[in-house]
């Protein structure tokens, strides 16, 4: 019987299957009892081995120059053979470019980065899984810019000529109006311009904002910009991207800018009736073993209340999503202990009602549990040439002594049921590893150590199931393996917040005209705000009972403009106010108001000409101006200057109906300039500018008179 292998070096399972077959037929024959024997040694053996992927060497952070190799190394075990996949910020690193290589020794990683440059500055993080689960390890890689200082001549350098910058002028050609999208919708928003001189080595600088936030490249959205365009692709659109938009273009001489409005709506929710996604998911004040996530609440326009949230999370380079939560919290801010020091997360959080469970919001951007100190802990190492190595004074450096006493023991954050405690570490550069012990006394007097199971690491941690609105004082003690400090100050009472519910209602809302698809809203801001977060605007056609959401998140302002409207139709509005619990009581409701374009002033008259003059007045005329803002230009009002001086004066107090008028008593021989205003109901528009400059003297050509006779012939004209 031949031997056949698979690509592994093994046996087949075909081979071994005819094998059996054959042997059974004689069970007693040495061969196969002793085939059953090794089978089963296998198995007792390869049971034993299985076993989830495991660090033995982690990674090491490096501080490098630019334009310089750098490697990180890592030692994992695991069975079976764990598969290890490398992050740069939480983004999957792509090994098909050049940038990039990657080796793999039994069982010993690393990355190498070929050619350091600047933007190579991140958190690197290398995930290794199997079938039994799945690990990661951190470090990051600091990359210096190389910089020349200039050298000091001892000769005279003569002066350079003045640099004169090209003025560029940009015009846009087509723009981008409001969008009104839902989740989960692509969006793009596009321009073109005209740009005089387009040079191809000075060409302005494309920028975009969302609510004067800059954005640049990410997952969420892509900018292309060049060749007199630019275009910004939002591709999975969600309630976080809403707001107005800005594409400014810059030069050396100013900039350019146009904007518009992106709303989201709520997509189909998986329930009839339940709750629209949270947004907005922040994460705070990281630590190596736990994160305080914080969020907005959606809008309830015509779903039922929201009971509470649910908060998520899921180590990067998985999908496995675990719920952080047992039971709904009702506020937008939840502390997630339990967390694993080296690995990174993202989270999500899910909105809850009588009806159901909403969709999740956006993911947060990846967080790693690291000590936030760690990097005052870090010391570069010279290796000769351009590369240094970061280490730690704790491996270089061995004092056996005890620790010294934590100092300034503060909590730079307080809520209902934790507390944040901070403290300065007392120097130390022992290799022994430093811990410490928390400890809280309330209304008994006695002091209770608060961290009985985890030693802390870092000089920062969390007091978590604390009274609400109770008084509180703590202290610290530094430990390692040759004994505790001394307990630091006490300190002052930290008292916990209480729930103080919801703001107060906003006050009257006001609405004003602002073009024929858009009003202003204006309104009363709450006299108990209790943390204020924003408003949520409702807008409700007049007669109708259908109200709809004009903002899809929180708007921080006490004045918004409602966009999308129909001309001519009259509408009605209302505001809530937000805070972490929740929505306050609706406003009571404006005043019904019709969407019209808002008068506007004129623009300016143009166009001044002499139409005749006798030496002591001269008749003007004028065109009208171009734009009348919404109302006839009836009224229309004329200054004049001598050429040269630089007051003007009125020459008539009442305004002319007409665009021609005579302008009297001035003086034979002078030369005069004029100015023209245009007045509507909106007010005085702009003055036009000053006329050429007119000389007052009599034209002396005589006046053409009336025809004397005029007869009408037909002529013939023949071709030759």
């Amino acid at each position: 019987m031949s031997f056949e292998k698979d690509d592994t070096g093994r046996l087949s399972l075909a081979w071994l299957s005819s094998l059996n077959r054959v042997l059974k037929k004689n069970l007693k024959c040495p061969l196969y009892l002793q085939v059953r024997k090794k089978m089963v040694e296998k198995y007792v053996r390869e049971e034993s081995m299985i076993r989830g992927p495991k660090f033995l060497t982690t990674l090491r952070s490096h501080t490098v120059w630019e334009h310089t190799p750098v490697k990180l190394y890592c030692t994992v075990e695991g069975y079976p053979t764990p598969f290890v996949k490398w992050y740069k910020d939480g983004v999957s690193i792509d090994l098909s470019s050049m940038k990039y290589n990657v080796q793999d020794n039994v069982g010993i990683h690393n990355l190498e980065i070929v050619k350091c440059e600047t933007d190579d500055t991140a958190q690197y993080t290398a995930v290794a899984s199997n079938i039994h689960g799945q690990v990661s390890t951190q470090a990051s890689v600091i990359v210096k810019s190389k910089f020349v200082y200039p050298v000091l001549l001892s000769f005279a350098v003569p002066m350079l000529p003045e640099i004169k910058y090209t003025k560029i002028n940009i015009t846009f050609l087509e723009t981008f109006g409001s969008v009104f999208g839902t989740e989960g919708d692509t969006v793009t928003l596009a321009a073109t311009m005209n740009i005089s001189p387009n040079l191809a080595n000075l060409q302005p600088e494309a920028q975009w904002f969302r609510d004067d936030h800059r954005l640049s490249d990410s997952k969420w959205v892509k900018i292309e910009s060049g060749r007199g365009e630019s275009k910004l692709t939002l591709p999975h659109l969600n309630k976080d991207d809403e707001g107005v938009y800005t594409l400014r273009m810059v030069t050396k001489g100013g900039d350019a800018a146009h904007s518009a409005f992106v709303s989201c709506a709520d997509g189909p929710p998986p329930v009839a009736g339940s709750p629209g996604a949270p947004m907005d998911i922040k994460i705070h004040d990281a630590n190596r073993d736990y994160v305080i996530v914080s969020w907005k609440p959606p809008n309830t326009t015509t779903e039922g209340p929201i009971i509470g949230y649910f908060v998520d999370r899921c180590e990067t380079g998985t999908e496995n999503w675990v719920q952080c939560n047992d039971s709904p919290i009702k506020i937008c801010k939840y502390p997630v202990p339990g967390l694993f020091e080296g690995h990174s997360y993202y989270f999500r959080v899910r909105a809850i009602n009588s009806k159901g469970i909403s969709k999740p919001s956006r993911m947060s951007d990846p967080i790693a549990a690291l000590d936030p100190t760690e990097f005052e802990r870090l010391h570069a190492i010279k290796l000769g040439g351009k590369l240094d190595v970061v280490t730690y004074y704790d491996d270089v450096e061995d004092e056996k002594k005890v620790p010294g006493t934590p100092s300034k023991l503060h909590a730079p954050e307080t809520d209902r049921t934790y507390v944040v405690l901070s403290w300065k570490p007392a120097p130390y550069h022992g290799r022994a590893p430093v811990w410490y012990y928390i400890e809280k006394v309330a209304e008994t007097g006695a002091w209770q150590r608060v961290n009985t199971q985890v030693p802390v690491r870092s000089p920062r941690y969390a007091v978590f199931d604390l009274a609400e609105g109770k008084q509180y004082l703590f202290r610290v003690l530094a430990a390692n393996m040759y004994g505790s400090s001394e307990a630091s100050e006490p300190t002052e009472p930290i008292q916990t917040q209480e729930l103080r519910g919801v703001p107060s209602a906003p006050g009257q809302v006001v609405a004003t005209r602002q073009t024929d698809t858009s009003l202003v809203i204006q309104w009363a801001e709450p006299k108990e705000p209790n943390n204020l977060i924003g408003y949520y605007i409702d807008v409700c056609v007049k007669g109708s009972k259908d109200w709809d959401s004009a903002n899809h998140k929180p708007h921080k302002s006490n004045k918004f403009v409602v966009q999308g409207l129909t001309t001519g139709g009259t509408y009605v509005f209302r505001v809530q106010a937000i805070n972490e619990l929740g929505l306050s009581d609706e406003s009571q409701e404006s005043s019904p108001l019709s969407v019209k374009a808002a008068l506007t002033i004129p623009s300016a008259p143009y166009d001044i000409a002499l139409l005749a003059c006798d030496g002591e007045s001269m008749v003007l005329n004028w065109k009208r101006p171009v734009h009348s803002g919404g109302s006839p230009v009836a009224e229309y009002y004329i200054n004049k200057r001598r050429h040269g001086e630089h007051t003007w004066r009125e020459v008539n107090i009442p305004p002319i109906k007409e665009r021609l008028f005579k302008v009297e008593h001035l003086s034979a021989g002078a030369v005069y300039e004029f100015m023209v205003y245009g007045g509507s109901l909106a007010g005085l528009g702009a003055p036009s500018a000053p006329s050429k400059a007119f000389h007052c003297d009599a034209w002396t050509m005589p006046e053409p008179g009336t025809a004397l006779k005029t007869s009408l012939k037909q002529v013939d004209i023949l071709k030759m």
